[in-house]
């Protein structure tokens, strides 16, 4: 059997959900596309979109969480080509406090977000 199959999502589960959501408007302009809120109001699920792929970021919001989760200590991470001057978009994440770790030689760097997530930064591919 060959199957086929192609992203639709990837999950992460945050503590402040609107911090969360002006943290990825704001470091990479991403906007809500979708909500589902629970029936009970248990938890809540953003889906946030670049307007130019189908894939979604989808934040989980537990209402009862209090505590910081337990990220770990394994590599997992989002990844995103901006396509404005690569420069000038690491100089204004710099601004914003967000950059955890650089990597001049192999010309990338990761920012965290406000529940630690790291996401990689790359250029676009010419």
């Amino acid at each position: 059997m060959k199957i086929t199959a192609r992203f639709d999502h990837f999950n992460i589960n945050v503590t402040d959900l609107d911090r969360s959501i002006a943290f990825y408007k704001e470091a990479l302009g991403l906007e809500e596309v979708r909500r589902k809120e629970a029936s009970d109001g248990s938890f809540t699920l953003v889906y946030l979109g670049d307007q130019q792929t189908g894939f979604a970021l989808e934040l989980t919001y537990l209402k009862d969480r209090t505590e910081p989760y337990e990220l770990g200590d394994n590599e997992s991470h989002l990844c995103f080509r901006v396509s404005e001057d690569y420069d000038q978009v690491r100089e204004f994440h710099r601004e914003m406090g967000c950059i955890c770790y650089e990597n001049e030689k192999m010309g990338l760097y990761f920012i965290h977000d406000p529940d630690d997530y790291w996401i990689e930064i790359l250029p676009v591919k010419k």
